[in-house]
C-alpha cells in the first residue's frame, strides 16, 4: 500500500476534478451572475484548473525542505495579503464579507496563503523544538500566538469558516507533535468561544436556522432546506445530469459551496457516495505518506495538508446535508473557485514530494553503503 499510496492518491484526486468539471458544466449555466455566457464559469474554472496542476507539478518536483527553509517568507506574505483585504478599492467586499483581493476579473482569497503558512510555519516550529514539545511555552503559547495573528485577520473578514479550518489543523499538528493534551483541551474550549463571540448578526441567524430548518426555510435556512430537497429528489439513481431543478436559481451558490447536493440530485446517492469515497482514498493514502516521511518536518506538514482537505471536505459535505450549520466552505476539487483549486493542487503536490523523497531516501542509503564497501582501503 506504502508503495502505491501516491498513485492512488493521484487517481482519487483525477476523479474528483473530472465529477467537478462535469456538475460546473450542469450547473453553472443557471448561475445568477453567470455574466450572460452560459460557459463562463466552466472556462473560468479551466483555467484556473490549468493553473493548479502548474502549481501541483511544481510542489511535487521542489523539495519539500525549500518550504521548511522559506516559512517565514510565507506566513509574512500570508499577513500582508490579509492585511490588503481591507484596503479601499483593493479588497473586495461580496456577500458582508471581505474575503478576496484583486482588480477585476482577477481576484483571490489571501485565506488559501494563511492555511498553508500556518502549516509550514508549525512544521517547522516542532521540527525544531521536537524535545520542547509539551513545554506550555515553547510547544504551546509561542507557535499558538503566531498562528492566531493569522487567525484573527480572517475572522475579522467575517469568515468563520475558514477560521475554524485553520484553527482544527492547527490542534492537530500540536496533538502529533506531543503538545500537552491539557493545554490542547483549553485551547479547544478558548477557539470554540472566540469563534462563538466573532459571530455576526447573520452567522448566528443560520447557528439558529439550524436547529429547525422547517422554520427558517424561507431565509436563513433556505440553501440547508433546498439542499435537503434536492437530495430527495434525486434519489439511488438520480434525475439524469443536466435535469436538476435546483440549480435553477432555487439553491443559492449551487455551483460553488452546495454542489454536492447537486451530485445528489442529478446522479444520484450512488455516485454522491463515491465522491466521499474518493475523498476517504485521498485522506488514507495522505496517512500513509506521512507516516513514512523520512524526517519529522516531512510527517507535519504532511499531516497539516491532509487535515486543511479532510477538515473541508467534512465540514462542506455536513452543511450540505444539514449536519452542521451553514459555513460556507467549498468542497475541495470540484466547488467552483480558483483560489481553493490551486491551493488543493498545490497540497496534493506536496504530499506526492514528501512520497518521492521517502520512496528515494532508502535507494541513497543503499548507494552510499555500496559505495563504503568499494572504497580501496590504504
Amino acid at each position: 500500500m506504502r508503495r502505491k499510496s501516491a498513485h492512488v492518491l493521484f487517481l482519487a484526486v483525477l476523479g474528483l476534478l473530472v465529477i467537478g468539471i462535469v456538475m460546473l458544466f450542469s450547473t453553472s449555466a443557471f448561475a445568477r451572475d453567470s455574466h450572460g455566457d452560459t460557459l463562463f464559469f466552466l472556462k473560468r474554472q479551466a483555467l484556473w484548473l490549468a493553473v493548479g496542476l502548474i502549481a501541483c507539478f511544481a510542489a511535487a518536483m521542489i523539495d519539500y525542505h525549500f518550504w521548511q527553509r522559506t516559512w517565514w517568507i510565507w506566513l509574512g506574505a500570508a499577513a500582508i495579503t490579509l492585511a490588503f483585504c481591507f484596503v479601499p478599492h483593493l479588497g473586495m467586499r461580496i456577500n458582508g464579507s471581505r474575503r478576496w483581493i484583486g482588480i477585476s476579473p482577477v481576484s483571490f482569497q489571501p485565506s488559501e496563503i494563511a492555511k498553508l503558512a500556518a502549516v509550514f510555519f508549525l512544521a517547522w516550529w516542532f521540527a525544531r523544538y521536537e524535545k520542547a514539545a509539551n513545554h506550555p511555552l515553547f510547544g504551546f503559547a509561542i507557535p499558538l500566538a503566531v498562528v492566531s495573528a493569522l487567525l484573527a485577520l480572517i475572522l475579522f473578514e467575517v469568515d468563520l469558516g475558514t477560521t475554524a479550518l485553520i484553527g482544527m489543523t492547527t490542534f492537530v499538528l500540536m496533538f502529533v507533535a506531543g503538545t500537552n493534551p491539557i493545554l490542547l483541551g483549553l485551547l479547544a474550549v478558548i477557539g470554540s468561544g472566540v469563534i462563538f463571540i466573532g459571530a455576526t448578526q447573520a452567522r448566528m441567524e443560520r447557528l439558529i436556522a439550524f436547529t429547525n430548518l422547517n422554520r427558517y426555510k424561507e431565509d436563513a435556512g433556505l440553501q440547508q432546506m433546498q439542499a435537503l430537497i434536492a437530495w430527495g429528489s434525486g434519489g439511488m439513481e438520480g434525475l439524469g445530469l443536466g435535469n436538476g431543478r435546483q440549480k435553477m436559481l432555487y439553491l443559492p451558490y449551487a455551483h460553488t459551496d452546495f454542489i454536492f447536493p447537486m451530485i445528489g440530485e442529478e446522479l444520484g446517492l450512488r455516485i454522491s457516495l463515491l465522491v466521499v469515497f474518493l475523498f476517504v482514498v485521498v485522506i488514507v493514502c495522505g496517512i500513509m505518506v506521512a507516516l513514512h516521511a523520512k524526517d519529522r518536518f516531512g510527517l507535519l506538514t504532511a499531516t497539516g495538508v491532509v487535515s486543511l482537505l479532510a477538515l473541508q471536505a467534512a465540514v462542506n459535505i455536513g452543511v450540505t446535508t444539514s449536519l452542521l450549520p451553514n459555513k460556507g466552505l467549498p468542497l475541495p476539487f470540484i466547488s467552483y473557485g480558483g483560489s481553493n483549486l490551486v491551493a488543493c493542487l498545490f497540497e496534493v503536490g506536496l504530499l506526492l514530494n514528501i512520497y518521492r523523497q521517502a520512496i528515494l531516501e532508502p535507494a541513497n542509503k543503499k548507494r552510499t553503503a555500496l559505495q563504503v564497501r568499494m572504497t580501496p582501503r590504504i
